[in-house]
């Protein structure tokens, strides 16, 4: 990584471990929670996360624009023509942090054409940072730490670790549980799925349930990163600055050598 990288990356960490602060300055105490045109809650965190991204964004990069999740409709006008852009979750895992619990993130993604070029995923009850830049490594730093190197495991066919959403796992994600008597389940919520994978702790992290690119785009360059992939349900690779910003099905997983499309039902998996 060249020292312009290296600085950019370490920047933007920082911006997300403020957000972090941020968002805690509301958690666990009673929350005035609206609700968005999709039904999605919205609270006074996510605002405070997404002002103070966006605006330590725009001045560390002033040439590229910002895509967040609670973005004006009119701040995007023109996004499909952008080369090179920020894709920010400010708060993931929002209903998370509404029930209290600690598995909520903040979401900072570099687009580079419709690629993740560059990821961070906060986690700021905990304080851990993870983060990876496309052909240089993921790395997860606890707080006060010095960083760790991530790297996705083998899959074990008796062993496999799966992971699903607190809130969204759904009826295909059962039905395929089922059909791996032997597979243990970590319900996670937030982007904290892929992070599990790319640090080896688990396998594969099955989605039908519709999520948008700002909840992914992050992740999926740590776990990427890492050595492991994410595509949709064809073998595509999840790609970013469609003409609509939700995402396909989707798979996750960290042993690239193995079929995890034979998994699914439709294609005949066992």
């Amino acid at each position: 990584m060249s020292r312009t990288e290296e600085a950019l990356t370490a920047a933007v960490c920082d911006v997300a471990r403020e957000a972090g602060r941020a968002t805690l300055r509301f958690h666990g105490g009673r929350l005035d929670v609206e609700h968005k045109a999709d039904d999605s809650p919205l609270t006074a965190a996510d605002k405070a996360a997404h002002t103070l991204i966006v605006e330590a964004l725009r001045r560390l990069t002033p040439e590229l624009p910002v895509l967040s999740e609670e973005s004006d409709e009119r701040e995007l006008t023109g996004r499909r023509e952008w080369s090179s852009y920020w894709l920010v979750d400010p708060l993931d895992g929002t209903k998370e942090f509404i029930k209290g619990s600690g598995e909520f993130t903040v979401n900072i993604a570099l687009i580079s054409g419709t690629e993740p070029e560059l990821g961070v995923v906060h986690v700021p009850v905990s304080g851990v940072t993870y983060w990876g830049r496309r052909g240089q490594g993921a790395f997860r730093a606890d707080a006060g730490q010095a960083p760790v190197e991530l790297h996705t495991r083998p899959a074990d066919p008796e062993r496999l670790v799966i992971v699903a959403s607190r809130d969204h796992a759904g009826p295909r994600v059962e039905a395929l549980l089922a059909r791996l008597p032997t597979a243990r389940t970590a319900n996670m919520g937030s982007s904290l799925k892929f992070c599990l994978i790319a640090e080896g702790k688990a396998d594969f992290y099955p989605r039908f349930q519709p999520t948008c690119e700002w909840d992914t785009a992050a992740a999926q360059c740590v776990l990427e990163a890492a050595g492991g992939a994410v595509t949709d349900t064809e073998g595509r690779r999840l790609a970013y600055n469609k003409e609509r910003l939700t995402n396909p099905s989707f798979l996750a997983f960290g042993d690239t050598r193995r079929d995890w499309l034979a998994l699914l039902e439709e294609r005949g998996g066992g």
